[in-house]
């Protein structure tokens, strides 16, 4: 666990309040298989062996990560543990159990009979080291100097940071308005060095900027997400360059085999020798896109994936917001951001090149599509590829399905969603695909699997559920994916609030990151300052939906609330053990017991306007002003004025002063208890009571 994984105390603070006010409050526990994470961890533990996810077939593969990841499993539980977090660990779910597994496949299902899943060949994010596409919001852009080439293209100079790419160029295009180029639109050109042939186009739009350059760049649509766009529109040819294990095609001729950057700079050679480099700026600054799991820079590529037409999807889930049956907070700011998100949404990736995750399911007849293409391990251990109409006289399909390591089926590949219905070869010859779902089309569907859609009593009963809190920065990733999909399957929303934690920062407002060596464990705080102190400085003073910065001083001041309270408690129990002694009953207190003095009436007002303050900061997810008030009472009205105050009645054997300190401790126990559960619950049990209940199911103080 992080610092941010710690903020399920906000979580826990909704979950104890709503419990104690005697409602039917479920909160659920889930593990998440989460797909790319898991696998590149894995790979990083495979390279220290000196091994590769490459070695092994899938099923192998998908074993050993299986394992790895069973074994590591209970780690986050018992962390969640010890801070106290009071889940339903009988009801815990984890993304890989069956009957999930099959509520996603059938919502697979469904969105396809509904002409919401397609597949189509489309340029993706491709990393080439963790051999996977991801979509927009999966990568990282960063800012990095690189050599801008100015390369002599006939009679033109063009500038590219990627020489190497120039084999799959089908266009030069420069902006209508630029008058330089006019005479050679419509032309083409074949060029010795360059290649081609290629068209002179015309692009009507801001895709090229006059002033980059000189003015007119190189067209390639199979490894450029703009290039791909122009191509679309001008019918230009797609060429394909790079490979998806990062090396360059037969495309590339002599170059073939070399990967992007030893090809950069042998084709740059290459044409410097051939007078075709007009001259190079070495201090070019621009924005790359990079994997945001391992920072590789992230290769567009043209691939066959599957796809889910995300429109309608977004309409109903903008609907549901927009007509309050579904309330974001606590700041507006954050409801513009979901609206912007969904009505500007592309079709949505949900296709995977991993093996940790559930396969897609899709069946492929060999029969019907020779021209599949599979990489698999063959009985004696070595690594084949090919097309399948080049390798059936020597391997049956039985060899291939056994060794299998990934398939790319042709994008008029036929197919079946059920292995059992192919005629022609009687599901004999059938390969599944390989692909694996976007993990978060899995979580997308959490709220439906976990309680047990559509015949569970946990589902007809919880379901829409009432608040999701999580950080902002999933409010596309994961909620509006939830909000999408759970209509989709109920026609109901999944959850009637969604709120927005802060974010964890360090003291310096910086964003905490193993690089950045800013890191806090927050295990490590447990050990030494204790949970509750945790718990209490991630909501003391985090303003609503803002970052909120954590340091072990803060951590360490909480730690000396906790001691107030104890030695608050220890007070207490120190002159009930007196009184008992002395045989002097102490009353329970009541509004009117007698002997009250202007001071005990004073702290009961200010304890009935605690409860009030806290109960309505609660209900309006102001937990940290809730804390505030709580501290700040504890500390200051009762410790420092009315406990001091208290000691000269209780010299005296005074039992109204002991009764007045006890309701008032009690009830602000109850009030921390969401807070602090471990030191309230300890000190609630070294109280004498009224009634013999445990403080996490006593009810909520009234006024």
């Amino acid at each position: 666990m992080h610092m941010g994984h710690a903020l399920f105390t906000v979580q826990d603070i909704l979950v104890r309040y709503h419990r104690m006010l005697g409602e039917p409050t479920l909160w659920l526990p889930g593990g998440d298989h989460a797909g790319i994470e898991t696998q590149y961890v894995f790979e990083k533990k495979l390279a220290k062996e000196d091994k590769s996810r490459f070695d092994f077939d899938r099923d192998t593969l998908y074993k050993m990560i299986e394992e790895y990841a069973e074994n590591n499993k209970d780690i986050n539980k018992n962390q969640m543990k010890r801070l106290g977090f009071s889940l339903d660990w009988t009801r815990y779910h984890y993304s890989l159990e069956p009957k999930i597994i099959e509520t996603v496949f059938d919502t697979f299902r469904k969105l396809y009979e509904d002409g919401l899943v397609y597949r189509a060949e489309r340029l993706v994010n491709y990393c080439t080291k963790c051999g996977t596409a991801f979509s927009d919001l999966e990568i990282n852009y960063i800012e990095r100097q690189d050599p801008l080439y100015y390369i002599k293209y006939g009679p033109f100079v063009l500038a590219t940071t990627r020489p190497e790419t120039k084999f799959g160029d089908t266009a030069v295009a420069f902006h209508p308005g630029d008058k330089r180029y006019q005479k050679y639109l419509g032309k083409t050109l074949e060029i010795e060095g360059v290649n081609g042939p290629f068209k002179v186009i015309a692009v009507s739009d801001d895709a090229i900027d006059p002033k980059f350059g000189t003015g007119i760049e190189k067209v390639t649509p199979a490894h450029d997400a703009m290039d791909f766009d122009i191509a679309q529109r001008h019918h230009l040819p797609i060429k394909k360059v790079i490979n998806p294990d990062g090396k360059l095609n037969e495309t590339a001729g002599k170059f073939a085999g070399l990967r992007v950057k030893a090809a950069r700079e042998a084709v740059y050679n290459a044409m410097q020798e051939m007078g075709l480099i007009d001259h190079v700026d070495k201090n070019y600054v621009h924005r790359i896109a990079t994997c945001y799991r391992c920072g590789t820079n992230i290769e567009p590529m043209v691939m066959p994936q599957w796809y889910v037409k995300t429109e309608p999807l977004a309409k109903a889930a903008i609907d549901a917001v927009k007509k309050g049956k579904t309330k974001i907070a606590p700041l507006k700011r954050f409801e513009k951001l979901y609206f912007d998100w969904l009505e500007n949404i592309h079709d949505w990736n949900i296709s995977r090149q991993i093996v940790w995750g559930p396969r897609m399911p899709v069946w492929y007849c060999l029969d019907d599509n020779p021209d599949i293409q599979v990489s698999f391990i063959d009985k004696s251990g070595q690594k084949i590829k090919g097309l399948y109409k080049d390798l059936k006289d020597k391997y049956s399909p039985e060899e291939i399905n056994k060794g299998l390591q990934s398939l790319i089926a042709p994008i008029n590949a036929t197919f079946f969603l059920d292995n059992n219905v192919c005629k022609k070869c009687g599901g004999k010859n059938l390969l599944q695909e390989t692909d694996t779902f976007d993990t978060w089309f899995l979580s997308g569907q959490w709220p439906l699997t976990t309680l047990g859609f559509p015949d569970n009593a946990d589902f007809k009963y919880f379901y829409p559920t009432s608040v999701l809190d999580t950080l902002w920065d999933i409010l596309f990733f994961w909620v509006a994916r939830m909000m999408m999909l759970g209509i989709y399957r109920t026609g109901k929303v999944p959850f009637e609030v969604i709120h927005l934690h802060s974010r964890v920062v360090d003291k310096f407002g910086k964003k905490m990151a193993k690089s950045k060596g800013n890191v806090i464990n927050p295990i490590e705080m447990v050990d030494k300052y204790g949970a509750d102190a945790l718990r209490f400085a991630l909501t003391f003073g985090a303003a609503p939906g803002n970052d909120i910065s954590v340091s072990e001083d803060k951590v360490r001041g909480m730690r000396n609330f906790s001691n107030k309270l104890w030695n608050i408690g220890r007070f207490l129990d120190m002159n009930f053990e007196a009184y008992k002694a002395q045989k002097i009953e102490v009353p329970f207190f009541t509004e009117n017991l007698e002997g009250q003095t202007k001071e005990d009436k004073e702290i009961i007002k200010e304890l009935n306007k605690l409860i009030k303050k806290t109960t309505k900061n609660l209900d309006t997810f102001h937990f940290s002003d809730a804390a505030q008030t709580l501290y700040e009472f504890v500390w200051h009205k009762f410790a420092d004025i009315y406990v001091e105050y208290s000691k000269e009645r209780l010299k005296d054997n005074d039992p109204v002063i002991l009764s007045v300190l006890r309701h008032v401790f009690l009830n602000v126990l109850k009030l921390l208890n969401p807070f602090m559960p471990f030191i309230t619950e300890e000190l609630w049990e070294k109280m004498p009571r009224k009634y013999d209940v445990s403080l996490i199911v006593s009810s909520w103080p009234k006024v």
